[in-house]
């Protein structure tokens, strides 16, 4: 049986006001590497690196993914609106000051230490982000925001080919943590639950790792393909308004400007099966050259495929990945979305086979033109013979944080 604040004489409020206060000392105490000590080696130079965590956006969307990443689904167990309020504040202050790194306060010899010690006495920045992101079913009549919900947010429906497992599927809240490092993550994860215990708890998790590029380019799936060539620019602000940023208005309430839709597909890859079919067939799935990336009738990764070369399919057949997932057509250019994925491996099964795969994460702005309408035309590829996707949700990734007094899912509930 799960043990509440309540049992021991601490209440759900002071328990959040007071990691709140534990997490506003450690950013008084932060430090940074100066820009000038950034020669000394790499690993100080990861360890300093920071992003801001204020910002009309949040971190971890446009951000360049790090090495490691944590996604936890969570479910809310606060018992009403001012309760939710107290929990998104302390999620704020914590990831505000993890972020930004430094010297956790000292509480003393008698009572429980202001940090886990995972990271040593001063913790480092490390490029970490913490993207917050909420379900639909937080939108229920728990704390009256069923009229506040994003238009097209809902719980994950099974396409063709899915093989769901509902209990690690969906969540309230959705914790997307990344790091340079998998001990930076574990720590943000460790703080962060323990600053918010008996308000939330853990529904669902999945650590993952994003390959360096070998020897270039986009980083590989654990099937040995680039993933996201054809990714739209993070450069190109006004491509990232348009398929990135949901804005308000029509059906969309008014406090989504400056979030997204967030999806996150648990998908399982039967490499043992997969690593027993030629390479030709391989390539011919995908649509690209394993080796380099490039489409088969290009040359380089960054090569467009050229299907007007190609109306039959004679090159990249009429049913390859790259094909279907984007047909290069105006509609289709309205489509795109902003993958962000990570690989994962879990080991092995029951039956001693190999448990690894990929989380598949995406932001889009409209959650129907762009990331279902995509997977529609994915039905029955004949990839689906080698991948199982098993569990994830939509989320909606909320506003960022405009300055130190503000927190993240005011606009929601205020």
């Amino acid at each position: 049986m799960r043990r509440h604040p309540e049992a021991t004489g601490v209440s759900r409020r002071n328990l959040l006001g007071g990691a709140a206060a534990g997490a506003a000392a450690v950013a008084a105490g932060s430090t940074l590497l100066p820009k000038a000590a950034r020669a000394a080696s790499a690993a100080t130079d990861t360890a300093a690196h920071r992003y801001a965590f204020e910002g009309i956006h949040q971190r971890g969307i446009l951000t360049p993914p790090q090495a490691q990443a944590t996604y936890v689904a969570l479910d809310v167990t606060a018992s009403s609106k001012a309760e939710l309020a107290d929990l998104f504040r302390t999620i704020t202050s914590t990831a505000r000051s993890l972020t930004k790194g430094g010297t956790p306060p000292d509480t003393g010899l008698a009572t429980p230490p202001s940090d886990s010690g995972v990271l040593g006495p001063v913790v480092p920045a490390d490029g970490l982000t913490v993207t917050t992101s909420v379900g639909a079913s937080l939108f229920d009549d728990r704390f009256g925001l069923a009229a506040r919900k994003p238009a097209r947010l809902r719980r994950m429906e099974d396409f063709p080919n899915d093989d769901l497992d509902r209990t690690v599927c969906d969540g309230d809240l959705l914790l997307q943590i990344c790091g340079h490092h998998q001990d930076t993550t574990l720590h943000a994860l460790r703080e962060i639950t323990r600053a918010t215990r008996g308000v939330m708890q853990v529904r669902w998790r999945r650590d993952g790792f994003h390959s360096p590029p070998r020897p270039a380019g986009s980083s590989r799936n654990l099937m040995g393909f680039r993933d996201g060539s054809a990714n739209p620019s993070t450069a190109d602000a006004s491509l990232m308004h348009e398929l990135v940023w949901t804005r308000s208005g029509g059906d969309e309430p008014d406090w989504v400007d400056g979030g997204s839709y967030h999806v996150v597909r648990q998908i399982r890859m039967l490499v043992e099966f997969w690593d027993r079919i030629s390479i030709r067939e391989q390539e011919n799935i995908f649509g690209r050259r394993r080796d380099s990336g490039a489409p088969l009738t290009g040359s380089k990764e960054t090569d467009v495929p050229d299907y007007a070369a190609d109306p039959s399919g004679e090159v990249i057949q009429m049913d390859a990945h790259i094909r279907l997932a984007n047909p290069h057509t105006a509609r289709a250019k309205k489509q795109q979305i902003l993958r962000r994925g990570y690989n994962y491996d879990g080991g092995t099964d029951a039956n001693g086979n190999l448990d690894m795969g990929l989380i598949f994460t995406c932001f889009n702005a409209d959650l129907e033109r762009q990331f279902v309408a995509i997977q529609k035309r994915l039905a029955d590829e004949p990839l689906v013979d080698y991948v199982s996707p098993f569990g994830g949700g939509y989320f909606f990734a909320l506003p960022g944080v405009r300055d130190h007094q503000d927190w993240l899912g005011r606009r929601l509930l205020t």
